[in-house]
């Protein structure tokens, strides 16, 4: 469990880690680069790449990872290098798509997309060649191989980048084609180094490692025995049939701007810094409070059981933290909201200049700064009603967010026609308050039948309403009158206003919400204290 506890607690790093690189990669090249090579790069090569390795090798992982690490690994092995051919299929069929059917951009603004589009389909192909001793590596727990691993491979891919990018930004997508293959080849080659060095060893043979041989990690035929495991072959096919599903729904965004050319090049470089952006608050705050209380409710009520059907005392208190949790999200994402309208365009112009402050990106950063909110929202309701319903209402649910998913890509292909690429994070919020809705339902439905009512966490004091609602008038005049265009000094003037204003919300939250700030402070706060002492 131990084990299994770091793992997890990795991945999410490495999910950070990603973000920020990018975060701070974006910054550094849109001083040298244009907005739309930076969008065909992070929208167009990127969704290439991503689907060809989805499609490739995500059911394999799935079925490969199911179950116990006693079986026929020779089998597992063969079964996996099947994603090779499969790989280099999906790459050769969306590379024709991507050149061919889709919207080649403009030469002279984007040189070299022929050879972007067949150097991330290449590199998809490179990174399933180390797909067997990945499997190896996540079955056994190789948690720290897994962190260096991919470490390496985004500072090597980052530091090629940069350096190509000062040097020779004449370039185009050769830098980024260049940056994607070192990347897949270093990823592969830190853990076929591993397994080179690992298997035969002395620690391997104490652990009684189920692979011996290096040559064990390549494709083995063996007498009188089926190439691969059945059973594992079918379970591959029934994840294979969803995967399509699952990767429209994830990267729906992208294909939209893709395969609809709804919004130019440049609009989609910026919209995807913009939420690279915002999505950070989201990454680094919301997701570990809804992963770690995911877990709390789970353990402190029992799922499928009806509220009187509880232990009072553990109702009590799971309806006190969801009241509390809900309060404490509705504020970080109304101050983000309130703050994030009047500061859009400074942090934007700080960040990626007058390329990115004097278009669409002001209005899409405010939007996304609303957008939070219903993200802050969300996590929290959909944290407790996903660890307490029946399996019957989680399949219903399940055919619910399929529903919306599909709403989400129509909308989102209205919205962009009607407000450009701000209709995107419109679409967002609506699907985001659907699910909102439908699971706020299912709280006040639960708790009904007792004397709890946690809903009333969304129910801020109305004194810190009105402070909010002066702040953001107040920064939104210091906007109009100091920011963007008039000097440092008035930048810093409106910064100084912000703070101000700030600082007083801040000051009213203690003041009139001293239940929220004690489950605070006793919760997260002294956690920390203790870690540091």
């Amino acid at each position: 469990l131990g084990q299994t506890a770091r793992l997890a607690s990795s991945s999410a790093l490495l999910q950070v880690l990603f973000r920020v690189v990018t975060f701070a990669l974006n910054a550094f090249t849109l001083r040298y680069l244009s907005r739309e090579l930076i969008g065909v790069v992070n929208v167009r090569l990127t969704l290439l790449y991503s689907t060809v390795v989805f499609l490739a090798r995500e059911a394999f992982r799935r079925a490969c990872l199911s179950g116990s690490t006693k079986r026929n690994w020779t089998k597992t092995i063969n079964l996996l290098w099947l994603t090779v051919p499969l790989g280099v299929f999906w790459s050769v069929f969306l590379g024709l798509v991507w050149l061919h059917l889709l919207e080649v951009p403009d030469p002279s603004v984007v040189p070299h997309y022929q050879a972007g589009v067949v150097a991330f389909g290449l590199s998809a192909i490179i990174e399933l060649l180390g797909e067997p001793c990945w499997v190896l590596a996540q079955a056994h727990l190789f948690v720290r191989l897994k962190v260096i691993a991919e470490s390496l491979s985004v500072v090597s891919k980052c530091i090629l980048t940069v350096t190509l990018v000062i040097l020779y930004p004449q370039w185009g997508l050769y830098i980024f084609a260049l940056a994607q293959l070192l990347y897949a080849t270093v990823l592969v080659m830190c853990y076929v180094t591993y397994f080179v060095m690992f298997l035969g060893s002395p620690e391997a043979t104490k652990k009684s490692f189920p692979v011996a041989r290096v040559k064990a990690l390549l494709p083995n035929f063996v007498e009188d025995e089926t190439f691969v495991n059945w059973k594992e072959a079918r379970l591959t096919w029934s994840f294979f049939k969803q995967s399509f599903l699952k990767q429209i729904l994830t990267e729906g965004e992208r294909y939209v701007m893709t395969f609809l050319n709804v919004l130019n090049f440049g609009d989609q470089g910026v919209y995807d810094i913009v939420n690279n952006l915002g999505s950070l608050v989201a990454r680094f705050i919301f997701s570990p409070i809804e992963e770690s209380f995911y877990v709390f409710f789970a353990k402190v009520l029992e799922r499928g059981k009806a509220v009187k059907d509880q232990k009072q005392d553990d109702v009590a208190m799971a309806a006190n933290v969801l009241e509390l949790l809900l309060k404490l999200v509705l504020l970080i994402g109304l101050t983000i909201t309130v703050f994030g309208y009047a500061y859009s365009q400074l942090a934007l112009d700080i960040y990626g200049g007058s390329m990115l402050s004097s278009g669409t990106g002001p209005d899409l950063l405010r939007c996304y700064s609303l957008y939070v909110l219903f993200l802050a929202v969300n996590g929290v309701t959909e944290c407790f009603t996903s660890a307490l319903m029946c399996k019957e209402e989680v399949d219903r649910y399940n055919f619910v967010m399929l529903a919306l998913s599909f709403i989400f890509l129509c909308i989102s292909y209205f919205l962009t026609h009607w407000h450009g690429s701000i209709g995107f994070i419109l679409a967002n919020c609506f699907n985001m308050g659907i699910r909102i809705a439908h699971s706020t339902h299912y709280i006040y439905d639960y708790f009904k039948e007792s004397t709890y009512r946690p809903l009333t966490g969304l129910l801020p004091s109305p004194f810190l309403v009105l402070v909010y609602i002066i702040s953001g008038v107040i920064t939104g005049f210091s906007e109009v009158f100091f920011c963007c265009d008039k000097g440092w000094m008035a930048r810093l003037i409106h910064i100084g206003v912000g703070s101000l204003c700030f600082a007083a919300t801040v000051v009213t939250m203690f003041c009139t919400e001293t239940k929220l700030i004690h489950f605070v402070r006793s919760q997260f706060l002294s956690r920390y204290l203790k870690k540091g002492t």
